[in-house]
């Protein structure tokens, strides 16, 4: 009943500057979100790899319409590889690209500026032996976010997509992406989506998750599967082992700050498991679409507000 006032909440402004102002949220948020600076980033990153977790790294913003700020955020994510490089940490780490935060919402040439962006990002990743993967975000994106992403397989075929098993197309996008060395994260899906083109019950959900996971496994990529709900993960187990996968050729993936001890358990367990950190000051959109995704969330933070105001 939640999720709906949460997810327009996260594109509120008005909304987002009365959170923003609460003396508790910061230190709430930093269970989800690394910290604003690359330095925080790199930390975590390396308190990550020490518990033989990988890394997919996200430097926070959306929606942009500033070509200044597009081109800001690549030279955020060039400074963090640079970083991570230098402390050892760069190689089998990806970046988390969303293509609206590089200039895919432009007024002018907003698919190609982001497509060049995007490009430069992904030089600096290869420079230094980490992947790149595309976000995806709300539906009207999708059409033009696996579009660039043809194009820059075409340079660099070890970018990721993401597909979000929630939209109805997800199944046939799956088929389409499960081919030799595509890499392709399946998550449930975390906006606001009109019923005629995605999922609404959670149950409905669920079954698209298990149908595009079934593809991607028995397809010839390398399947991330990105849930925290333990019987997705149990399913998604035994379809691996169904296919006659290892190890090296699927992974698990899951947020930073959701359920770590169940995270170093499939690490533990030999499995690859990747945590996705989030990091800047452009924290607010992200951290209500997680309370959105589980109550859970929601009561940590109302405690947090509770006990910490």
């Amino acid at each position: 009943m939640l999720r709906a006032p949460l997810l327009a909440a996260a594109r509120s402004q008005r909304m987002r500057k009365l959170v923003e102002v609460v003396p508790a949220t910061r230190s709430v948020v930093s269970r989800f979100v690394a910290g604003a600076r690359t330095s925080d980033a790199a930390r975590v990153v390396r308190e990550l790899a020490d518990q033989g977790l990988r890394v997919t790294l996200d430097h926070l913003g959306e929606d942009t319409t500033d070509a200044e700020q597009a081109a800001t955020t690549v030279r955020a994510y060039e400074e963090l590889l640079t970083a991570l490089a230098a402390d050892g940490l760069a190689f089998g780490a990806d970046v988390s690209v969303k293509l609206s935060a590089v200039g895919q919402f432009l007024p002018v040439d907003g698919e190609k500026v982001a497509l060049e962006n995007a490009r430069k990002i992904c030089a600096a990743a290869e420079a230094v032996g980490a992947t790149v993967t595309l976000d995806m975000e709300d539906h009207t994106t999708t059409d033009s976010t696996l579009g660039i992403l043809k194009e820059l397989r075409t340079e660099y075929p070890w970018v990721g997509a993401v597909l979000q098993a929630y939209l109805r197309r997800t199944e046939q996008d799956c088929r389409d992406l499960a081919t030799e060395g595509s890499r392709v994260r399946l998550c449930k899906g975390a906006y606001a989506e009109p019923e005629e083109v995605a999922f609404q019950d959670k149950s409905e959900v669920d079954r698209s998750y298990v149908r595009c996971l079934k593809i991607l496994m028995q397809g010839k990529g390398y399947p991330m599967v990105a849930s925290h709900d333990p019987r997705m993960i149990a399913i998604a187990e035994k379809l691996a082992a169904d296919a006659g996968r290892k190890a090296d050729d699927h992974e698990f993936q899951m947020l930073y700050g959701i359920r770590p001890e169940e995270q170093r358990r499939i690490a533990g367990d030999g499995k690859t498991m990747r945590v996705y950190v989030p990091y800047g000051d452009e924290w607010y959109g992200y951290f209500m679409r997680r309370l959105a995704e589980r109550p859970a969330n929601l009561a940590f933070f109302l405690r947090g507000l509770a006990t910490r105001g």
